[in-house]
């Protein structure tokens, strides 16, 4: 589980090209899109996970928001480049690293899944929100720079949501 949080982050601080604590510049459009359509698919299926596996009642209905919200959104990454306005391709998969990744973490018993799976909800919106912040700010397409201003609010909300799944 640790190694699909660190290969989480590791996509999108690659995306966000940050160094030395400098604020991060915006990511390049097909960079963006990797990690927003990556991101969203690691949501949704790890928390299709914690629907079947967390002991935690509070983590089983956030996993289900994470599955709603991260749907919704993928899908209309989706109709934005296919309507032709942001010129790049969606990512439907994942590698085979990844995979195994997903893998390892169905592995786990239900108290350290819900454990993992807190800390990886945590982690992993941090770094969405960063990410989408620095996109709406200075993005290079108007398209996706909207469409990352309209899905902030509802980053910031899922990050204080995953805040509070251990209190």
């Amino acid at each position: 589980m640790k190694s699909l949080l660190a290969a989480t982050a590791a996509l999108l601080l690659a995306a966000a090209g940050s160094a030395h604590g400098q604020p991060a510049a915006a990511p390049k459009m097909q960079d963006f899109i990797n990690a927003a359509a990556i991101g969203a698919l690691v949501e949704i299926e790890t928390s299709k996970l914690a629907l079947m596996k967390a002991d935690n009642p509070k983590s089983k209905q956030f996993a289900q928001k994470m599955i709603d919200d991260h749907t919704e959104t993928s899908k209309e990454l989706k109709v934005l480049v296919s309507g032709g306005k942001v010129k790049a391709t969606v990512p439907t998969a994942w590698d085979r690293a990844q995979q195994a990744k997903l893998d390892e973490m169905s592995s786990l018993k239900s108290a350290e899944f819900t454990k993992q799976y807190n800390a990886m909800q945590l982690a992993s919106h941090k770094d969405a929100v960063s990410l989408f912040d620095r996109y709406a700010k200075g993005g290079d397409n108007a398209e996706l720079k909207a469409f990352a201003t309209r899905h902030l609010p509802h980053l910031r909300e899922h990050l204080k949501m995953a805040e509070a799944l251990d209190k």
